[in-house]
């Protein structure tokens, strides 16, 4: 009997996602089919003639998309990402339709762009960059801090939380760390402790945030949050948008109480980041307000982005799709609750 080809629309698909994929594939001989636009209530319909679709983290998975899907047929998405909080989970599960994701593909990478977030805004090479190509040498406005012996607080201690504390350790800071479930024997072989989160906010110079996006942690950083900071405090976060409450970071800067704001992701991202807009007027007033603080530096969503992330994306995403089809399960299933 000739086996039926399995046949997947990709969404949000760029050139280095079609590499990636048709890279992987000779090992699975999956069908793409690649369309550029994101997943949405307008876009559904290219899924239609399709067994699975791929999606990625902006694509719209609600309510009103997941049934226009089920009405083609789609029992699986795959997600070619960690995060899924843009999937409404509880109405794929009563439309018998799978999630998977990749829940890490590879953890150096998000934590050395951490590492380099706070570097660059210490030490602000992104603007001694600027200036040096202007024929201006001038160190005025450019003085920065030594990272050894100031205090870190990392929120969230899962592999990438644990990678950071690796290498920040090496520059002999003080690690605090803040997880609702604590890894105590890692911690005490890391030199890393664990405190409440009030305390994690007063004795920290610097804030790194690797947590989930769940209703706990909405707007985890908030105004009564930034309240209890020190004065000059520096925040990252190259984890989920959400978890920074944009509009009271924004006080805390014109007050002084936060010093440095490094951001990876951002909480309206969905309308800008993964696309080049250098020729519009960016409509988001408030990230259009970030950009004209000489104290926050953004990276458009590009932390995991290496190589070695990239291909492990790939690979465990087809992988996910393989073992569904073939037994109906993945060990990397996204399921309720």
């Amino acid at each position: 009997m000739t086996k039926v080809m399995m046949k997947i629309a990709v969404f949000s698909t760029k050139k280095w996602v079609r590499n990636a994929l048709d890279a992987a594939n000779p090992a699975f001989g999956f069908e793409f089919t690649y369309y550029e636009p994101r997943l949405g209530p307008d876009t559904a319909k290219l899924a239609a003639g399709h067994d699975t679709v791929c999606a990625f983290v902006n694509d719209d998975i609600s309510a009103p998309v997941l049934d226009e899907l089920a009405g083609y047929g789609i029992k699986l998405i795959a997600m070619r990402c960690a995060g899924f909080n843009n999937v409404d989970i509880k109405h794929a599960a009563e439309l018998g339709i799978t999630i998977v994701r990749v829940p890490a593909y590879s953890p150096y990478a998000v934590a050395e762009h951490t590492l380099g977030l706070i570097l660059a805004l210490n030490r602000r090479y992104h603007r001694a960059y600027t200036r040096v190509r202007d024929g201006n040498f001038a160190l005025d406005g450019l003085l920065g801090f030594d990272v050894h012996e100031k205090t870190v607080g990392i929120i969230g201690t899962g592999r990438i939380g644990q990678v950071l504390a690796s290498l920040l350790s090496g520059f002999g800071t003080r690690l605090l760390a803040y997880d609702k479930f604590q890894n105590n024997e890692w911690a005490e072989t890391a030199g890393v402790t664990y405190v409440p989160l009030d305390e994690l906010y007063r004795e920290s110079d610097i804030i790194s945030l690797h947590c989930p996006l769940t209703h706990d942690t909405y707007h985890l950083i908030n105004k009564y949050a930034i309240e209890t900071m020190k004065s000059g405090v520096m925040l990252i976060n190259t984890s989920r948008g959400p978890l920074i409450d944009t509009d009271a970071v924004i006080d805390g800067m014109k007050s002084h109480k936060v010093g440095y704001l490094g951001l990876d992701v951002y909480e309206e991202e969905s309308e800008l980041f993964f696309e080049d807009l250098s020729g519009e007027v960016i409509q988001d007033d408030t990230f259009v307000r970030l950009q004209t603080f000489p104290n926050v530096l953004i990276t458009a969503h590009q932390a995991f982005f290496t190589k070695e992330a990239v291909d492990n994306i790939a690979m465990t995403t087809l992988q996910n799709i393989r073992d569904v089809s073939e037994t109906g399960k993945s060990a990397n299933e996204v399921r309720e609750g």
